[in-house]
């Protein structure tokens, strides 16, 4: 069902442009012999914004890979460096949300581990949705923000690292092998905003596949069964999502430049001060509306990065980015 979904999907969307397009152009047609301009501009306008449409849905056509329809689960941690990091996951938290909703896709939030003093120190989702990994597989690794510190008392230059990872949610027609022994199963307090249930009850759950050091956890229910249910899915994501990645060197390649969050790891870099910019190191897409891109604005950087993995090419790295060189405090 969901390949008939979006089988229809595709061939609506071009029987719609097809129409839209084949209108137009007798709109125009008919502008020009009733020498009309206002007709004529307002066709045009509607001519660039289908031309806009078929982007999209060209970059869409991209999305052929085996899991790239399915719904995923983000997962993000902060780097070293205490209260400026988890701030900066936090930020990251949050732009993804605000990214899905503006989407449609569908977002659950299942895990929060807050600092000590502000932002958080890892987290997880769900975002459910057409392509929600296909699109979103594009964020996985480092993200660098530089910025004046809201919490440095002299107003100094920081450089923050926050870890996206994100892997999709397998079919149930999937079989994943996991042996119980190989599983070392924790349950902790969940953490909240507060309540007699997040006070009083151990149904967090955390779960350390030994064999690949893979671990999940899950607090987004009352019920220790389903947290534990529900962190037995995103193993068994994280399982299959690993295999891929054993089946796609260039996968591979990404996986092995993620394993530090640090400096020279880095995707893409959001540089508050001195200037303004957010530039993907892997496709040299930059812009300096910063406010849009954490507000969720990420079209361009994935459809840029999503058009690299298939065509090759692309430009930016570490070098090339003039903040890269910046000896703030991290």
């Amino acid at each position: 069902m969901r390949e008939r979904t979006l089988i229809v999907k595709s061939l609506d969307d071009f029987k719609s442009l097809e129409q839209e397009f084949r209108d137009t152009v007798e709109l125009i047609e008919l502008g020009e012999a009733e020498d009309d301009e206002e007709v004529v501009a307002e066709a045009a306008e509607a001519l660039s914004r289908l031309e806009r449409l078929a982007t999209q849905r060209e970059l869409e056509t991209l999305l052929s890979g085996e899991a790239d329809g399915n719904d995923c689960f983000i997962e993000i941690n902060a780097g070293a460096g205490g209260t400026e990091s988890q701030d900066w996951a936090q930020m990251l938290f949050r732009m993804y949300m605000r990214w899905a909703e503006a989407h449609g896709y569908q977002a659950e939030i299942l895990d929060e581990n807050p600092g000590e003093e502000a932002g958080l120190k890892s987290a997880s989702a769900r975002l459910q949705g057409v392509n929600a990994y296909g699109w979103m597989k594009t964020e996985s690794g480092v993200h660098r923000l530089v910025r004046i510190s809201p919490f440095d008392s002299g107003a100094r230059r920081h450089t923050s690292f926050a870890s996206v990872w994100v892997y999709p949610e397998i079919d149930d027609d999937i079989e994943i092998e996991i042996d119980d022994r190989e599983l070392r199963v924790d349950t902790y307090r969940a953490q909240g905003a507060g309540g007699q249930h997040v006070n009083t009850t151990d149904s967090a759950v955390r779960i350390t596949h030994l064999p690949s050091g893979i671990v999940v956890q899950c607090q987004s229910d009352r019920s220790q069964h389903r947290n534990r249910a529900e962190a037995m899915r995103m193993l068994r994501s994280r399982l299959y999502e690993a295999e891929l990645q054993r089946r796609e060197e260039a996968a591979r390649a990404e996986q092995d430049a993620k394993t530090e969050i640090g400096w020279g790891h880095q995707i893409r870099s959001y540089v508050l001060h001195p200037y303004r910019m957010v530039k993907d190191l892997r496709t040299g897409v930059e812009t300096s509306n910063t406010q849009a891109v954490l507000d969720g604005d990420l079209d361009d950087f994935m459809a840029a990065a999503l058009a690299q993995r298939v065509t090759g090419g692309g430009s930016g790295d570490a070098a090339a980015d003039p903040a890269a060189t910046d000896g703030a405090s991290r």
